[in-house]
């Protein structure tokens, strides 16, 4: 079975940072592209990045290429996305999904919920 589960929101100011981690179970996570995604309230989803496998290469959204930076650790079978210079427009429930853009094909089920207040 398939799990994906996101941690590490919290509130913060504006301008600040946080990291966000997804611990993924029941598939070969080496062998899949990861990728973010974000839902704002009264919103549809948004893509926010993936990062492929293999050479893990990867892919930004426009309104967070600079700021924010995704990872992987094969060996801990765990996805991370490194949000700086945080933004008020970046409040949202962040998601984790197996797979690649723009959503996957698998996503996390609680989220994560991240608050930035100016």
């Amino acid at each position: 079975e398939v799990q994906l589960v996101e941690s590490g929101g919290g509130l913060v100011q504006a301008g600040g940072s946080l990291r966000l981690s997804c611990a993924a179970s029941g598939f070969t996570f080496s062998s899949y592209a990861m990728t973010w995604v974000r839902q704002a309230p009264g919103k549809g989803l948004e893509w926010v990045s993936t990062i492929n496998s293999g050479r893990g290469s990867t892919s930004y959204a426009g309104s967070v290429k600079g700021r924010f930076t995704i990872s992987r650790d094969n060996a801990k079978n765990t996805l991370y996305l490194q949000m700086n210079s945080l933004k008020p427009e970046d409040t949202a429930v962040y998601y984790c999904a197996k797979g690649g853009p723009p959503f996957g094909s698998y996503r996390g089920g609680q989220g994560t919920q991240v608050t930035v207040s100016s």
